[in-house]
């Protein structure tokens, strides 16, 4: 049932008082219940619980409660049109709070819903249908960007919810092939983006579009207040969220230094399945998936062995269902011979023009119409410097 004005002002000032973090706030609420029995406390009860300063702090009203109380009412009471992005406020203690991120160690206290499954948020709590976390780098190679769409695409039409960030790179290409894969259903949404910003901005502007097409046709989430402006600590922060959210991680890219490692770590740490799929040993944003797989990942070359692993309940093994598409020894997106004499030369390691011209013996102009041909296929991709890649099946 819809949150009334003083539940969301006692839950605002929970989360806005000074120095109470999370596993006060739950402390708290074990021992006295909701958020409104806190705030009805003698310091004394107070002190049973937590510190001096968190007792004073839980006993003054925070100086920004009453605008954000407004702000969000409002938000809240919008009723946008069917179809399009309803919003939500989820508490810790409501019933369609996801089961999956309740059972780790940091759960939020709250978190607010946009899109059109937060409409039956209480009746189908987030994360329902199994999730499965992808994230990797906001700078991937052509071939990284290309194998999480596809991996997105494949694993969503198997039956699984694709959860990732909004980030630029990888995180948007993976929530693209979920949206491809998806059609019009408010139950589960194709894909679930975990945001470090209030939901009232969209970070970065450059993914504004994506955002509005998620908030379509699947769910944007946060734990941050409307009016949050992207701060750099909040990111980390967020992914113990997407993993939480999620049966397993899958890190298609990543460089040794990276918020991907982070939520790979998190989700470990949890419990879950870590996947990662391995690259080239020359590319820098290979080396956080090979770092991975040596500390005990999974393998991954195909979606299927990301379903075979995981085998979840609602979701399917078969390649043919999963529209997997056999791994690099397949045909490329234009259905080019992977056998034929220049994509065997180039190989799967970006390679210049000199180099290729060397290994296979063409003159220059033949060369350049070749390649072309190839790139507007979709089997070739040019790389900044002069590189080109070849684009094998995800």
């Amino acid at each position: 049932m819809p949150m009334e004005h003083d539940e969301l002002q006692a839950w605002l000032r929970l989360t806005l008082s000074r120095g109470v973090g999370n596993a006060a706030a739950r402390l708290l609420l074990a021992r006295f219940g909701l958020p409104q029995a806190i705030f009805e406390q003698s310091e004394a009860a107070l002190l049973e619980c937590v510190t001096p300063a968190q007792a004073k702090a839980l006993r003054t009203l925070p100086p920004t409660l009453a605008d954000l109380v407004e702000t969000t009412w409002e938000w809240l009471q919008d009723a946008p049109e069917p179809g399009t992005a309803a919003r939500t406020l989820l508490t810790l203690g409501d019933a369609g709070y996801p089961r999956t991120l309740l059972n780790t160690d940091d759960p939020p206290l709250l978190l607010y819903l946009m899109g059109p499954a937060a409409r039956l948020a209480s009746e189908h709590p987030l994360g329902e249908r199994p999730c499965l976390a992808v994230v990797g780098s906001r700078n991937p190679t052509a071939q990284g960007a290309e194998h999480a769409l596809q991996f997105a695409k494949s694993l969503h039409a198997a039956g699984l919810t694709i959860v990732s960030g909004l980030a630029l790179g990888v995180d948007a290409a993976a929530h693209e092939g979920a949206l491809e894969s998806a059609g019009l259903d408010e139950d589960h949404p194709a894909t679930i983006a975990v945001v470090g910003t209030g939901l009232d901005r969209v970070y970065p502007a450059a993914n504004r579009a994506l955002a509005h097409r998620i908030a379509r046709q699947g769910l944007l989430v946060s734990e941050y207040p409307l009016g949050t402006p992207p701060l750099a600590p909040n990111f980390p922060k967020r992914n113990r969220i997407i993993s939480g959210l999620s049966q397993g991680t899958l890190v298609v890219e990543a460089a040794l230094a990276s918020g991907s490692l982070i939520t790979a770590r998190l989700a470990a740490e949890q419990g879950r399945e870590v996947f990662a799929i391995p690259g080239s040993i020359h590319s820098p944003q290979s080396r956080g998936c090979h770092a991975l797989i040596r500390q005990g990942a999974k393998l991954v070359e195909s979606a299927q062995d990301v379903l075979e692993e995981l085998r979840l309940p609602g979701t399917t093994t078969t390649a043919q269902a999963a529209g997997a598409t056999g791994g690099a020894q397949g045909l490329g997106r234009g259905h080019a011979r992977q056998d034929s004499p220049l994509l065997q030369a180039l190989g799967f390691d970006p390679m210049g023009l000199d180099a290729l011209l060397a290994r296979t013996g063409m003159d220059a102009a033949s060369l350049q119409v070749q390649l072309l041909e190839l790139e507007l296929s979709g089997n070739v991709a040019r790389l900044p410097g002069g590189l080109f890649q070849r684009m094998g099946a995800a």
